[in-house]
């Protein structure tokens, strides 16, 4: 049986149409990963499709009549009452970097990008200045870039330090960078509402810090301006109270490419849900 081009060509065709779809499906799964209003609808809908297989296994016909009618007007409640999430998923999608920045780099840049920024942090702790560093990884953070004063200088703790320090019209804002640049100051982010948070009586400093990497795949790095205390945010989670040596090795691992990062670091921190003697911070 002999193969002609028409046979290649369309199985080609049929390759690139299945990749097309994993394509899309990995795209929308690591964007359910990276952002936590995503999931909680991602888990509604799950539940109620396991709902509905059950009550046809078990025969609760009343459940899957009224399971009937949630799946077939679920989808339209889901986007009137989502409406601002899900613009905000497409957005982020049309803004997906497909090579982050922050993975061509190399070690040694890496290295001394960790050593500016807890350099940085060590000496903003100390001194009792506030600060908010976002770092983009793979969702590009353009949006805020473009709504914020734009610097475009090399990562330097000098640097970092001069743009935070109290009187500086930039002192407010939260800086950005991509790669080991230093791309704006002054950025405004988007406030969690994370009862985590409110519980705790924590500061608008970190809650944009929380919010930003609940909407994004960014880290988030933050200093009190009323207890000097460091902290890190990523995925939507906040690390209160950290040492310098873990900002330090919470920022290797994170900022480590993937494929290179076989051995999960421990964070030995005090998570928020286990913080007892968080003080009142009104930054």
């Amino acid at each position: 049986m002999s193969i002609t081009i028409t046979d290649v060509v369309s199985i080609i065709k049929k390759i690139i149409d299945i990749s097309i779809v994993w394509l899309f499906i990995y795209i929308v799964l690591k964007n359910i990963k990276n952002n936590v209003k995503l999931s909680l609808i991602f888990k509604g809908v799950a539940i109620v499709i396991l709902l509905k297989l059950a009550s046809d296994l078990f025969g609760f016909t009343t459940i899957g009549v009224l399971l009937e009618y949630v799946i077939m007007y679920g989808p339209l409640a889901l986007i009137i009452i989502f409406q601002p999430e899900i613009r905000n998923i497409l957005e982020q999608l049309g803004r997906n970097q497909l090579l982050g920045r922050h993975k061509v780099l190399t070690v040694d840049e890496r290295e001394k990008m960790v050593y500016q920024l807890v350099g940085a942090m060590s000496y903003l702790s100390k001194q009792r200045i506030g600060a908010l560093i976002v770092l983009e990884r793979d969702i590009s953070l353009g949006n805020y870039i473009d709504k914020a004063k734009k610097i475009y200088a090399d990562l330097s703790s000098d640097l970092l330090i001069s743009i935070f320090f109290p009187n500086n019209p930039l002192h407010d804002g939260g800086v950005i960078i991509q790669g080991d640049r230093i791309t704006c100051a002054g950025a405004v982010f988007p406030t969690s509402n994370s009862s985590k948070l409110s519980s705790k009586r924590l500061g608008t400093r970190h809650r944009a810090a929380v919010g930003i990497t609940e909407e994004t795949d960014c880290i988030s790095l933050i200093v009190s301006e009323e207890t000097g205390r460091m902290s890190i945010s990523v995925k939507g989670e906040l690390f209160y109270n950290l040492t310098v040596d873990d900002v330090r090795m919470m920022l290797i691992d994170e900022l480590r490419p993937k494929q290179d990062n076989i051995d999960e670091f421990d964070y030995e921190t005090e998570n928020i849900e286990n913080e007892e003697d968080i003080y009142e911070e009104n930054n």
